[in-house]
């Protein structure tokens, strides 16, 4: 029996990314930054039909997105509670938790089965969610992303300038713009290493847009998966095609 397609498609605050998947592997990562996802989507199924379609999105999807995008697959998945997931959500308040934060711990699981793992989701905020060899979502704290702390700086002090990040950055800084870089790519850092020292026994993941950055930055022992969300849903989609 040939292996079926599907897509894959997690939609964060300021892009998109979607893979076909053929079983949990995923193929070539396809970005998009706009406001039109349903169009994106009805692009890349124009040649190449999936039999699921599984999203996972932090963005509110109106009706017409779904009616939409319901037309291009044979079964649309839009990731909520009602999700059937092998993965037991212990967060007190799970119609708060977000998708991307759980599919992300779904991913985490299928990685690495048994193991207590942190994940640190290096994006527009930083989220460090714990998971433990239960398959068990424990919970998290969230934090704010590096440039998110950047804009924060300028937007609410009158002189401070907006600052890009560094590639590399010296401590203590010799001027106000060396001493921002500085003082949040060290905070973070040293925030990162508190939750390791904190928790010796775990398996760390780093992922999102700045995680190879932090990872060249840190002696821990560490595994950087990029696209550990698609990873999650691409055990989703698998589901769902095969029930």
């Amino acid at each position: 029996m040939p292996a079926v397609t599907n897509l894959v498609v997690d939609i964060g605050n300021s892009s998109v990314k979607a893979s076909f998947v053929i079983g949990t592997t995923l193929e070539e990562v396809i970005r998009f930054e706009g406001e039109d996802v349903a169009s994106f989507i009805a692009t890349i199924t124009e040649n190449r039909k999936p039999k699921v379609i599984a999203i996972s999105s932090v963005r509110k999807l109106n009706q017409n997105f779904l009616i939409s995008v319901e037309k291009l697959c044979d079964k649309l998945i839009i990731v909520d509670r009602e999700t059937e997931l092998q993965i037991i959500n212990n967060y007190r308040t799970p119609l708060t938790l977000g998708t991307d934060r759980l599919m992300a711990a779904y991913g985490a699981i299928s990685l690495f089965p048994g193991k207590n793992c942190i994940i640190f989701d290096f994006g527009t905020a930083l989220t460090i969610d714990f998971v433990n060899k239960k398959n068990e979502f424990t919970g998290g704290n969230i934090s704010l992303g590096m440039r998110s702390r950047f804009k924060a700086l300028n937007d609410y002090t009158e002189q401070l300038p907006l600052v890009d990040t560094p590639k590399n950055f010296v401590s203590p800084g010799g001027s106000t713009r060396e001493a921002i870089e500085s003082g949040i790519i060290l905070g973070l850092i040293f925030e990162i290493e508190g939750y390791i020292k904190a928790n010796p026994e775990h398996i760390y993941i780093f992922t999102g847009g700045d995680a190879i950055y932090f990872a060249e930055k840190l002696k821990s022992s560490i595994f950087v998966v990029y696209n550990l969300v698609l990873m999650g849903l691409a055990r989703v989609a698998e589901y769902y095609a095969k029930s």
